[in-house]
């Protein structure tokens, strides 16, 4: 018997792919109902039956048209947020620093274009709890908090 009364959430992997000079690749929202208009990084939700890493290797190459090995990614962060909306969300965020390909924005519909910027001069356009993870990150915090 399943039992329903335990907590569940939404997990999210986000990806931070970074070029030599440091810059992180930031994706422009469009037409998602969610932060149109902001940036951030490559990601989306884990599916039924995917581990973190395969989602974030997935979710690069959706939306970017780029390659990375999973053995490339680097745990960076993780937050626990809950939103205006009370909806919590896992949000885990791994360190792309190997790569290839060009990135190419393969979700016109989703992503209105690309953008690179550093992470310790952020866009204030950055979502706020993706700015926050990020400057965590670079700080070399694992965790944090965030709406609770």
């Amino acid at each position: 018997m399943v039992d329903n009364s335990r907590y569940s959430s939404p997990i999210g992997v986000c990806v931070l792919v970074q070029r030599d000079d440091g810059a992180l690749l930031l994706l422009e929202r469009a037409g998602t109902g969610y932060a149109d208009g902001s940036l951030s990084t490559p990601g989306g939700h884990v599916e039924q039956g995917e581990s973190f890493v395969e989602a974030a290797v997935r979710e690069v190459r959706e939306e970017v048209d780029v390659l990375v090995e999973p053995h490339m990614l680097r745990f960076a962060h993780v937050m626990h947020q809950r939103d205006a909306d009370a909806q919590a969300r896992v949000i885990v965020f791994f360190e792309a620093l190997h790569w290839s390909g060009e990135p190419t924005n393969r979700e016109p519909e989703l992503c209105a274009g690309l953008h690179w910027a550093k992470p310790d001069t952020l866009p204030s356009m950055v979502i706020p709890c993706v700015a926050d993870a990020i400057t965590m990150a670079q700080a070399g915090q694992p965790f944090s908090l965030r709406g609770w």
